[in-house]
């Protein structure tokens, strides 16, 4: 797994065109500064992989530090 510091959470607001999207869900954010450059953010997607998809998709949010860690564990354990 990539440096769990880095990653963050973000919602779906749309999913035009993105079947494997769900609006108002949880989505982790890896790291992808080329990405992001590019106006997309690389998301751990309902399939369980890693797909770049428009930044306008998503708003990035900022959770308590137990619900991200809680989170973060779900994740490690899943994957």
């Amino acid at each position: 797994m990539k440096n769990p510091s880095l990653i963050r959470f973000a919602i779906c607001l749309k999913n035009k065109g993105s079947e494997d999207l769900t609006i108002r869900k949880v989505y982790q954010v890896l790291p992808d500064d080329t990405a992001e450059k590019r106006g997309l953010l690389r998301i751990i997607d309902e399939s369980g992989e890693d797909y770049l998809y428009p930044a306008s998709f998503f708003f990035l949010i900022d959770l308590p530090q137990k619900v991200e860690r809680a989170l973060r564990q779900g994740v490690s354990v899943a994957a």
